[in-house]
């Protein structure tokens, strides 16, 4: 139950709220095919990765994963890829609290709801899971709102859906399910934290995320057009003032919105700390980031750090919503890319996975990272490419030294 809740709190919360107008804007009304690819995509690499956790014990994933079953390269890419797209989450989920709690301000709100949450991690506060229980119901509360309230009246009209059905091309429809793979990606960033997920509670959560944002989607075209909706910053809120919802709705979409956003932000900012504690503990970022453990065990050193990334992609590198979800989605294809991999290396003795889905999980990552938009693929692969091209340099002149020794 707790690994359901936590992984239904990170995907809802980061994809209803952040990604539909974006998606959108590439996919028009083809959003639910989208969906349909990247939850597929998602489900298929995350039954890779819990084959892989039942032989490789301990916080890291895919760098573990990739070290121990390809080699040491594919480990830190995948480990400094995972980092980066926790990194660019942080962003995007702080853009979207912005967006609807503070409109007229989204990157200051953004900046704000960054520094809370990291200073909440760092004091060891963490929701216990009854509360992330009633968080979630309450998120799924607000959308089952929306939806009911839309179709119930005049606003949602089927007339819009087909008419702007239109083919976009496969190339749109896989960039709109690269890009909702940062919702769904969530359940990695959770499994990160020792969650102690099984496969059944991996198909509940993903299931449950899907039929969700299938039913949003659906609602939100209906209602707004896919033209609209692409346009849209706040597309929850302004279906629910497109049909005509009271003050006291609009207020609740607002709180829902910002409720789901701190609650993603929370465990995205300790998946990512841990990440960058486990770097530094193998030297591949400074050592000094791996220290300070805090109550719960989240790396003080490494927490500060992210948030000062984080803040810094919204602040100064002044990333748009769009972006920053791009990235995110970049470094996390790529982290299940490598999980992916690592799972064909499993033998015939450790319960691996039938062919198909690491061979699915696979193929679907790459194709959907070199889908997404051409400036989150450029940005991710320079910043994943940092990482890696750290390691070459190090790796030379620890041969070269060798050598001379």
């Amino acid at each position: 139950m707790a690994a359901v809740v936590a992984g239904l709190g990170a995907m809802v919360g980061a994809g209803v709220f952040a990604v539909l107008a974006p998606a959108a804007r590439a996919a028009g009304v083809w959003l639910p095919l989208a969906l349909a690819i990247a939850a597929t995509v998602a489900y298929c690499s995350a039954i890779s990765e819990t084959r892989l956790a039942l032989h490789h014990r301990g916080r890291g994933g895919a760098y573990v994963y990739g070290r121990r079953r390809l080699g040491e390269g594919w480990g830190l890419a995948a480990g400094w890829a995972f980092a980066v797209g926790a990194v660019a989450a942080c962003a995007a989920v702080a853009l979207t609290f912005g967006a609807y709690v503070w409109p007229s301000q989204p990157r200051a709100g953004a900046l704000v709801i960054l520094a809370v949450v990291v200073v909440l991690r760092w004091s060891g506060t963490r929701a216990p899971v009854r509360a992330a229980a009633l968080a979630c119901a309450a998120v799924l509360a607000v959308l089952a709102a929306v939806v009911v309230l839309s179709w119930s009246g005049d606003a949602a009209e089927w007339a819009r859906v087909a008419e702007a059905a239109r083919w976009h091309g496969l190339s749109a429809v896989l960039s709109a399910a690269g890009l909702l793979f940062f919702a769904f990606a969530g359940w990695t960033r959770i499994s990160g934290s020792r969650v102690g997920a099984g496969e059944r509670e991996i198909g509940w959560a993903l299931g449950t995320a899907l039929g969700g944002y299938v039913a949003v989607a659906v609602t939100a075209v209906a209602v707004l057009g896919p033209r609209a909706l692409a346009r849209s910053a706040t597309p929850v809120l302004d279906v629910a003032a497109a049909g005509g919802a009271s003050a006291t709705v609009e207020s609740a979409v607002a709180a829902g919105a910002a409720l789901a956003c701190v609650g993603v932000l929370g465990p995205v900012v300790a998946a990512a700390a841990h990440m960058v504690a486990v770097l530094a503990a193998d030297g591949h970022v400074p050592r000094w980031l791996g220290g300070g453990a805090r109550p719960l065990g989240v790396p003080e050193r490494a927490l500060v750090a992210v948030g000062a990334a984080a803040a810094a992609a919204v602040a100064v590198v002044d990333l748009d919503l769009r972006t920053a979800a791009g990235m995110s989605a970049f470094g996390i294809l790529v982290y299940y890319a490598v999980a992916n991999a690592s799972a064909l290396r499993l033998g015939p003795t450790e319960n691996r996975p039938w062919l198909a889905m690491p061979v699915v999980g696979l193929v679907g990552c790459t194709v959907l990272a070199l889908c997404l938009p051409s400036k989150a693929v450029v940005c991710g692969m320079a910043a994943v490419g940092a990482g890696v091209a750290v390691f070459v340099v190090r790796r030379w002149r620890r041969r070269r030294a060798s050598a001379r020794a």
